[in-house]
């Protein structure tokens, strides 16, 4: 008798149990993903890690924004609303997420998100309602691109403005028209040396005495916007320390830019685009000599 009950009480457990399990599925698929922290990271196969909000909605960063304040208004606001994220602290951030990168804007009354000096928005494709959970579509759509923690390129959409403090086209003749070029995750701005050959820098030497006033960009990190070729970008060494090419042209930041996102004023030295240009996705090769 003690056996039959005990195998009684079994098998009611075991109903209880797959009855439970298929219950707590079927909201689980039903149910919206809500993560416990205001922002953290997402992984895409190809794209690689993006930033998204508690919602595990896109955030995005705007090349227009290249000197950190939001120039996204009026229509462009319909289609990529901003994203607030309130007043954080670390434990408000996933894991690989840092909060000396994290700060507040405040565009005509209302507060914005900012990450690495980018403002984040939303993408809303119709202009209604944001893109649904886990879609990445607002991707290289006119210079927007998903918020990833790790770009080591950058791509800046502004007017080009010399050391001598007047405006330049990507040709190099004065005029007033943006430029698309490179910078570094927290947009400073990045430069070719016209000497330079394929993967071989002439400028920098041994003892690094002339690396402040154009030093070389020090990484092999490759994290590029979807519009880059990422093949196209490699590292050398010079004298034991690394630096990024592009299309096998060494890359440099200018001292004289005073680490200030959105100068250019390297392109005058020493006379406009002659010596250092600035570093663009259509260069041609560097020569190899």
């Amino acid at each position: 008798m003690k056996k039959k009950t005990l195998r009684l009480i079994m098998q009611s457990f075991i109903v209880v149990t797959i009855v439970t399990m298929y219950g707590c599925k079927k909201t689980d698929n039903n149910t919206p993903v809500v993560n416990n922290t205001a922002v953290s990271l997402a992984m895409d196969a190809t794209k690689g890690q993006y930033l998204v909000d508690k919602n595990n909605q896109t955030l995005y960063f705007f090349s227009d924004d290249y000197k950190g304040k939001n120039t996204c208004s009026g229509v462009c606001k319909t289609y990529w609303p901003y994203f607030y994220a309130g007043v954080l602290t670390q434990a408000d951030l996933g894991t690989g997420l840092n909060l000396a990168d994290f700060d507040t804007i405040v565009v005509n009354g209302t507060n914005q998100t900012r990450y690495k000096g980018w403002p984040l928005y939303y993408y809303a494709p119709a202009g209604t309602t944001l893109e649904p959970t886990g879609q990445i579509n607002g991707e290289s759509i006119a210079n927007w691109y998903i918020a990833k923690p790790d770009y080591t390129i950058m791509l800046a959409n502004g007017q080009l403005v010399g050391g001598d403090g007047k405006d330049y086209l990507s040709t190099y003749a004065v005029g007033t028209g943006n430029t698309v070029y490179f910078t570094d995750a927290k947009g400073l701005t990045l430069y070719f040396y016209a000497p330079d050959s394929f993967n071989i820098n002439k400028y920098t030497k041994a003892d690094f005495s002339n690396n402040d006033y154009w030093p070389i960009y020090d990484t092999t990190k490759v994290v590029v916007p979807s519009s880059l070729d990422k093949s196209l970008f490699s590292s050398i060494k010079v004298y034991g320390k690394n630096q990024l090419t592009y299309k096998g042209w060494p890359l440099y930041y200018f001292g004289g830019d005073s680490k200030v996102r959105g100068n250019t004023k390297g392109i005058t030295v020493p006379a406009p685009g002659t010596v250092w240009p600035i570093a663009v996705k259509g260069v041609n090769e560097a020569p190899h000599k």
